[in-house]
């Protein structure tokens, strides 16, 4: 039978991944879809250069219309990154009838509705399950699994770096700073590392997951994200204290409709268990009516948990291939997008004020809780021989996110409250 030809935009870490899968797994490849895959060409930037993969030169190319012009290759897989040109060479091999896996969070959190609608219009597939947690099928879990019911909530630690940083910090007492450097040094996080450490990049993923979890069209602006450069190992030994880890969430709410995204640093109680989810390991909490509460846990990154997911997104097109139905499980967002106010977001709050150490400064602070209708769930007290001021940590009960501000707003007035420490949302 003729196989199915396959053009691979990059051969980079998961490029390289999706080479040797392919070819060391292509007898059980041909078994589920009945047909034998042949990379035909592959773009690179330089022919050139020496690999740590053996690859027939002929193969090989840096011309992109080599791949997406090729009326012979069937399926594009683009694991090159970037985002405006890789945008064009994605539309242009859906204008020209093919396929398309990719792995690339940036451009389906900025254009996937674009793209989507390329596709269904020219009856193509596209599938991105690598552009999430790496080798974590949280996407087909969403889409195929939850088909049934209804999600109301989406929990994720998807960015391992910034996981890693959290678990030293945590397990080693190290600072914030010391601990970058170690994971840069390491290959965890990048010179740059802001996409990372300031959340852009877990809030991008999240953008995917909201988009195809709530059937709405979520646009990355919609996003509050937060990173973990002010995390301090202070929080991070106080939050154990009582019970809690410092985790980077994305958090997707869905309530009658109205939809919440955020990434922010979270206290999580110590008995959830996204709280166990350690180094550079990804998860995903999801939470349906029916269903309940379900978790989803694995390698977030590298080259062949990647790889593993972008091939069996592979499998899933040849399998539509074979059965006539390309382009028929494109699932654009089909609901009214509704984003919750400030009155709307609620959630349990952890305050670590530093304030004047005198009497009648805790009630102030608790008179103002009551004026904005804040509950509080505990107040505690601990000497710190470091700091002259008292340390005060309130945790409150649910409270609405404009009523938060609000308060903080009044605290930030108060000349017996010198700093405002540190805010957490508060989970589990």
């Amino acid at each position: 039978m003729k196989p199915v030809k396959v053009g691979l935009l990059g051969l980079g870490t998961v490029g390289t991944g999706v080479v040797r899968i392919i070819e060391k797994h292509q007898e059980d490849l041909q078994r589920q879809t009945g047909s034998a895959i042949e990379i035909a060409k592959i773009l690179v930037q330089d022919k050139s250069k020496l690999r740590n993969i053996s690859v027939d030169a002929d193969k090989l190319t840096e011309n992109v219309w080599d791949v997406i012009g090729d009326s012979e290759i069937d399926i594009v897989i683009e694991v090159m990154g970037g985002v405006s040109s890789t945008k064009e060479h994605i539309l242009t091999a859906l204008g020209n009838g093919k396929h398309v896996v990719t792995a690339n969070k940036d451009l389906m959190a900025m254009h996937g509705a674009e793209i989507l609608a390329k596709a269904a219009e020219h009856g193509c597939d596209v599938f991105y399950e690598a552009s999430v947690a790496g080798g974590i099928p949280i996407i087909r879990a969403l889409v195929e699994g939850f088909s049934s019911d209804r999600i109301t909530k989406i929990m994720g630690i998807v960015n391992g770096t910034t996981n890693y940083i959290l678990t030293k910090m945590s397990q080693e007492g190290a600072a914030y700073a010391d601990v970058l450097k170690e994971a840069q040094e390491l290959g965890y996080a990048e010179a740059d590392p802001t996409s990372d450490v300031e959340g852009l990049d877990a809030a991008r993923k999240m953008t995917i997951l909201s988009t195809l979890g709530f059937h709405a069209n979520v646009a990355l602006g919609d996003v509050e994200a937060k990173g973990i450069s002010k995390v301090t190992k202070e929080d991070i030994q106080y939050g154990k204290k009582l019970g809690y880890e410092v985790k980077l969430l994305g958090i997707a709410e869905n309530h009658d409709g109205h939809i919440s995204v955020s990434v922010q640093p979270t206290m999580v109680k110590s008995s959830h268990p996204l709280a166990s989810v350690n180094g550079v390991f990804n998860a995903v909490y999801v939470t349906g009516e029916a269903v309940g509460e379900t978790m989803f846990y694995g390698a977030g990154a590298g080259e062949l948990p990647t790889a593993t997911s972008v091939v069996a997104d592979l499998v899933a097109v040849v399998r539509n291939l074979k059965l006539g139905i390309n382009g028929r499980t494109v699932l654009a967002p089909y609901k009214e997008k509704k984003l919750k106010t400030d009155e709307q977001i609620a959630s349990k709050n952890f305050i670590l004020l530093h304030v004047e150490d005198k009497a009648g400064v805790l009630a102030q602070i608790t008179q103002i809780f009551a004026h904005h209708e804040v509950s509080l769930e505990s107040v505690f007290q601990h000497p710190n021989q470091s700091n002259p001021k008292a340390e005060i940590i309130i945790i409150t009960h649910d409270a609405n996110q404009a009523s938060m501000k609000n308060v903080l707003k009044q605290f930030d007035s108060m000349d017996v409250i010198h700093a405002i420490k540190s805010v957490y949302r508060v989970e589990g």
